[in-house]
């Protein structure tokens, strides 16, 4: 009994020494096989999709890209580009009557109520309201027909090839129309808005030009999906079926993604959400500037010495695999007192493959006290010594030659004197 049990011991060790190696080497396999397919771009069931880089623009991954689709009330995108250019923000107006349609989004405004462009704003992007929409388009051009003009100017402008706008609301007409590059492209200069990118970037709000002040709550459900979401905007209309714009900010990489004709609302929130995911997972973390990093010495004039020049803040990064970034200062050679500690002198800015990805301000590390007329002295002969040093050697052979001319003179006149 025991000579079997010590066989089948030694035939258990052979066995092991055998399979062990290969599921070893089946281990890293495997999971480099699922790792790699977890890097692979999603693929949605929608009609168009996209993802790019809002920095640089660069398309991460795309479908149908430049195919022209209707987009229901995403067209408001260029409702309120136009409107963030041509009207300020704090002009109060008064509603516009509006007769809406069956099913459309509204932000419930009376006719003639008076409210800010900048709280139909947040009317026109949290709650997609087509009134909202209306009553822009007429205060800023006169009317509808005209708005619309302004629209497809911008459109052009920015190079939109593949856009062209029916109305300023986004319901499906013939000529109402834009594709997820242009879409994208459009919301990359939306966002480099400040006031846009707050409004796009609100949960809620608070309407403060109305009486009494109303809370709005956004309709855009990305936003509550995760908190580095920063928007942007819904569309559904029967010829769009489900549309959305969304956007993310994490550990220094900002990217826009798109869903176009989605089945479902579900469809597109986790649509943009699977992209965004994946997106940022290409990019490393990299932090090129350091709070309190000194990054440019000047010289001090009059008294000497150097003063340290450092970084404002920390500034952080997303870089893809092979990019290049570069720190760049912009700071004088030499400064002068009286200068407080923390005063901002000068600049540093963070460029990838030679596109500025953000900018710090560079503080004073020290005060410098103002120079004294002794130091202004001293500078000022150090500063000039050589054309000093050469006027008192000129003085000098001039007093010399001088000096003898009188000595021969007093010797011509003793001689015949």
């Amino acid at each position: 009994m025991r000579a079997r049990r010590h066989g089948a011991a030694l035939l258990l060790a052979i066995l092991g020494s055998l399979l062990l190696p290969a599921l070893a080497g089946a281990a890293p396999a495997q999971s480099q096989a699922t790792a790699k397919k977890a890097n692979r771009p999603p693929q949605l069931g929608s009609r168009s999709w996209g993802l790019i880089d809002a920095r640089s623009g660069d398309v991460l991954t795309s479908h149908a890209l430049s195919k022209p689709l209707p987009i229901a009330s995403t067209t408001k995108l260029m409702t309120a580009y136009v409107v963030l250019k041509d009207v300020p923000l704090d002009k109060i107006v008064r509603a516009q009557p509006y007769e809406p349609e069956y099913g459309e989004s509204l932000m419930g405004l009376r006719a003639g109520q008076r409210i800010s462009i900048r709280d139909l704003l947040y009317g026109l992007i949290l709650l997609s309201g087509n009134d909202a929409a209306h009553t822009l388009a007429i205060d800023a051009a006169g009317s509808e027909k005209r708005f619309v003009a302004q629209m497809n100017r911008y459109a052009a402008a920015l190079g939109l090839s593949h856009t062209h706008y029916a109305n300023p609301v986004g319901l499906d007409a013939k000529g109402n129309y834009s594709s997820a590059g242009d879409l994208m492209t459009l919301t990359q200069h939306l966002l480099r808005e400040p006031a846009f990118a707050k409004i796009a970037d609100s949960r809620s709000a608070v309407l403060r030009s109305v009486h009494p002040r109303r809370r709005i709550e956004s309709i855009n459900e990305l936003l509550q999906m995760a908190p580095w979401v920063t928007g942007v905007k819904t569309g559904h209309t029967f010829g769009a079926l489900y549309v959305l714009v969304g956007s993310g900010q994490k550990h220094g990489t900002s990217l826009i993604s798109v869903v176009i004709g989605a089945w479902t609302d579900e469809e597109r929130f986790d649509g943009n959400l699977e992209l965004l995911e994946w997106g940022f997972r290409q990019y490393r973390h990299k932090q090129p500037i350091r709070r309190g990093q000194d990054l440019a010495n000047p010289e001090i004039r009059y008294s000497g010495g150097e003063l340290p020049l450092r970084a404002e803040r920390s500034l952080a990064v997303g870089v893809r695999r092979g990019e290049r970034v570069e720190v760049r200062v912009q700071a004088p050679d030499e400064v002068e007192g009286p200068l407080q500690r923390g005063k901002r002198i000068g600049r540093a800015a963070v460029f990838v493959e030679g596109r500025r990805a953000g900018g710090v301000a560079l503080l004073a590390a020290r005060s410098v006290p103002k120079a004294s007329a002794f130091d202004r002295a001293r500078a000022f002969l150090a500063d000039n010594w050589l054309p000093i040093a050469l006027g008192a050697f000129v003085i000098l052979i001039l007093s010399a030659i001088l000096l003898r001319r009188v000595a021969r003179r007093k010797e011509a006149r003793s001689e015949f004197g």
